[in-house]
């Protein structure tokens, strides 16, 4: 009865969803207080429904029910339980039921306590989330219901996408829903003060936590999935610019404008229509990256391949949903009063400096993942890759960067230039200093690296500039969390541009016992033996390495993997992490000489990458936090003195 009760669970929520809509639409236009009040509660039991719903899919996931079709076709007895556990969303159906859980679980807690917003204005919002839910749950229960059953049931399952096996499953797509989900709660929101006319503060005070959130789960799902990547595919890059890794890419983007200038709005009124239009820009970038990943229109080891009928209902639901909200931006942005004003030499000016560069980043990557699919519809095949990304994002990237490091040296509101400048000879200085360090001492490396490494230097010193002359011990945690941010985009900089200017790959062909070199490390195959595992077989190298002339030899054990359900072979590579970067191994086939196959890669510093995003997410978390805290304790001081 599992599988049934998770589909009564979803029809229940669905049908909560229509009342939800209902309500709002009839207590926005006759003012009725009952239905005002009903709302919030329809809105908590359906997240607690869309939750059952899960739970529900999970359990049938780790009993190994394989009468639910789901499950058989994407699990096996005999897999790990965390493969069990996380296969529940590791495909198409159960991906989508878990987006649809966390918008309900979303819309549930935007219900119980969202307080800040009129109450008109919180009406409307969960309007909007509900008419979201709604074409989700029509999507599941009419398209791609996770709970269809199997009859006859086979005696076992197909077996998990091999490359999905990795304790990555269980973290990076909740995190990246998350986000997702999160960019969703900001859009209700601005449709909700759009359709009450109420764009101002108090909206932008509401739905900067929501924005944060969602910005601080993108950064971790994408940290995540980029180093999950790189050990699990065996390719020995962080980063290819797959289409895929473009749809997390474009949410993130918009989204880290949005922060910006939901926090102009929130503490000087200032950028209202600005605010809104990006709130529309970011959930759309969400749906498209639904679309893409999950319409078959894509070839990508990341993609749902699905039927182009599924692709067709998700594209309708990106063209109501953003259409309308365009329409309705269209409609009612003259209504929207024009917050403060301010002279381009200021923290602001800054700030919309940056997120038009980042809205121009936004616009190149979403033509150049476009571009190809459209041509290939209409007969010509051709491909956009990291030549073309590179070159047009990295420059525009490179002066964002240089803004970023001045915008937190600026007064608000007006500054002097020339007193700006005074302000940025430190993080100058240091830019200079590091760029003339590397040219001098890294040997040969490009332009695009060389400023990277530059800006990277002197965006760290500008980061933790405003906390000088200040009592650390007293400084507010947004600004700490804005600091640590900074620092992390400036620590994630500079592990870009060394690592991609002074990677080293060899790849040989050697016999046991015959050395290989990469950089200054020495590689020797001791031996090559099967093991086994739970649910496959492989052949394990055993490299011993050595850097240096006299250095301790260490081990490193790349596998070629063999799974039967499905039946697939993965390489999974050996990586030695030492503090200036990590050597990274690949076994791969045995040729007719009887020598195997080795891939090597030196790659200084590519750790400042992760460290660097997880820095970022930190630094958002404690603004989170911060903004939150201070929340807490004006609401404490008000109760004092009622």
């Amino acid at each position: 009865m599992t599988a049934e009760t998770g589909l009564a669970a979803l029809w229940f929520a669905a049908a909560l969803a229509a009342l939800q809509v209902l309500l709002a639409t009839l207590s926005l236009r006759r003012n009725h207080d009952a239905a005002a009040a009903a709302i919030r509660a329809v809105a908590i039991v359906q997240g607690v429904l869309t939750a059952i719903a899960m739970g529900a899919l999970i359990a049938a996931f780790l009993a190994s029910d394989m009468s639910v079709a789901l499950v058989a076709a994407n699990s096996h007895s005999q897999k790990p339980w965390l493969y069990k556990f996380a296969g529940a969303w590791g495909n198409h159906e159960g991906s989508m039921l878990l987006w649809v859980t966390i918008l309900g679980v979303a819309g549930a807690a935007v219900a119980r306590f969202e307080h800040r917003l009129s109450e008109r204005t919180l009406v409307a919002t969960l309007g909007a989330q509900a008419v979201i839910a709604l074409g989700f749950f029509a999507f599941l229960l009419f398209a791609s219901n996770p709970f269809a059953r199997l009859s006859p049931a086979p005696a076992d399952g197909a077996g998990l996408n091999p490359l999905l096996q990795d304790p990555g499953l269980a973290f990076h797509p909740p995190t990246l829903y998350a986000g997702y989900v999160g960019l969703s709660v900001a859009f209700s929101f601005a449709v909700g003060a759009l359709v009450t006319r109420d764009v101002g503060p108090a909206f932008a005070r509401a739905m900067r936590p929501w924005v944060l959130g969602a910005w601080v789960f993108l950064t971790l799902g994408i940290t995540a999935g980029s180093y999950w990547a790189y050990y699990e595919l065996g390719w020995g890059g962080w980063w290819f610019w797959d289409p895929v890794e473009n749809a997390s890419l474009m949410p993130w983007l918009a989204a880290t404008a949005l922060l910006h200038s939901v926090t102009v709005l929130a503490t000087r009124d200032g950028l209202r229509a600005w605010t809104v239009m990006l709130a529309v820009v970011a959930f759309s970038m969400s749906m498209i990256g639904t679309f893409l990943v999950r319409s078959g229109i894509l070839t990508s080891v990341h993609a749902f391949a699905v039927d182009p009928t599924r692709g067709s209902f998700i594209l309708a639901l990106l063209v109501l949903y953003i259409g309308g909200a365009l329409a309705l931006f269209g409609a009612r942005i003259g209504t929207v009063r024009q917050g403060k004003l301010f002279e381009p030499v200021s923290r602001e000016g800054s700030l919309v400096a940056n997120n038009l560069l980042l809205t121009v980043i936004l616009g190149i990557v979403l033509i150049g993942t476009f571009y190809p699919i459209v041509a290939g519809a209409m007969g010509t095949q051709l491909s956009v890759g990291p030549p073309f990304f590179d070159a047009t994002t990295g420059p525009i990237a490179l002066i964002l960067v240089a803004i970023m490091a001045a915008g937190p040296l600026m007064r608000w509101r007006r500054d002097d230039a020339n007193e700006v400048l005074g302000r940025l000879f430190a993080p100058l200085a240091a830019a200079l200093f590091a760029g003339a360090g590397v040219f001098v001492l890294g040997g040969p490396i490009g332009m695009l690296p060389l400023a990277g490494v530059a800006l990277s230097a002197g965006l760290a010193v500008a980061s933790v500039a405003p906390l000088a002359k200040r009592n650390l011990r007293r400084a507010p945690l947004h600004l700490w969390g804005m600091v640590v941010a900074h620092l992390g985009i400036a620590v994630s900089l500079a592990g870009m541009a060394i690592s991609t200017a002074y990677t080293q790959e060899t790849l040989v062909a050697v016999g046991v016992a015959q050395p290989a070199r990469v950089g200054d490390f020495t590689v020797r195959l001791v031996g090559v033996r099967p093991v086994i595992g739970q649910n496959w077989s492989a052949l394990e190298g055993r490299l011993e390495v050595t850097r240096g002339e006299d250095a301790t030899p260490f081990v490193l054990r790349p596998q070629v993997r063999y799974f039967t359900d499905p039946v697939t072979t993965t390489n999974e590579s050996a990586i030695a992490t030492r503090w200036d970067g990590q050597l990274y191994t690949v076994l791969g086939t045995l040729g007719d000489d009887g020598r195997w196959q080795l891939r090597l890669w030196w790659k200084p510093f590519v750790t400042l990458i992760w460290a660097g995003g997880a820095l970022i997410a930190i630094g958002g978390m404690l603004s989170l936090v911060g903004h939150q805290w201070r929340r807490f304790r004006l609401g404490r001081r008000q109760e004092q003195y009622a």
